[in-house]
């Protein structure tokens, strides 16, 4: 079994190139939308897919799903990424916080050492450890 992700943002024209030098991915199998936006861009790593991105067309969904106060809002999911090194943790946590919002500054947890919470400016939250 393989849990499949997609992250429903706007501007995914920017995002996409966003996420693969955050998280050093790949481009792989995609289409457009007529107007530019990405339909579906899966992300590489080594050739296999962590995500994919698509352009968020649905501003009630995204409402409903962040609760109707957006200012109590919380994350209900957070995705995990692992890193083989703290230069590439860096890396990611200095991109994403980048307009984002940080709910843990990196630091150790028992089961991870070097670790974060991030939301990033399309507002998708993320663990970040190694």
């Amino acid at each position: 079994m393989k849990l499949s992700a997609t992250l429903y943002v706007h501007n995914t024209r920017e995002a996409v190139p966003f996420y693969m030098d955050a998280f050093g991915l790949t481009l792989g199998y995609h289409e457009f939308f007529p107007n530019g936006t990405y339909l579906h861009a899966a992300l590489l790593n080594d050739g296999q897919e962590v995500f994919a991105v698509s352009e968020s067309q649905n501003d009630a969904m995204v409402s409903l799903m962040l609760g109707a106060n957006l200012t109590d809002a919380r994350p209900t999911m957070s995705y995990g990424i692992d890193f083989a090194s703290k230069a590439e943790i860096d890396h990611a946590y200095t991109l994403l916080t980048q307009g984002g919002t940080i709910l843990r500054a990196i630091g150790p947890l028992p089961w991870c050492n070097y670790c974060a919470d991030v939301v990033d400016k399309y507002g998708v939250c993320w663990y970040l450890c190694q």
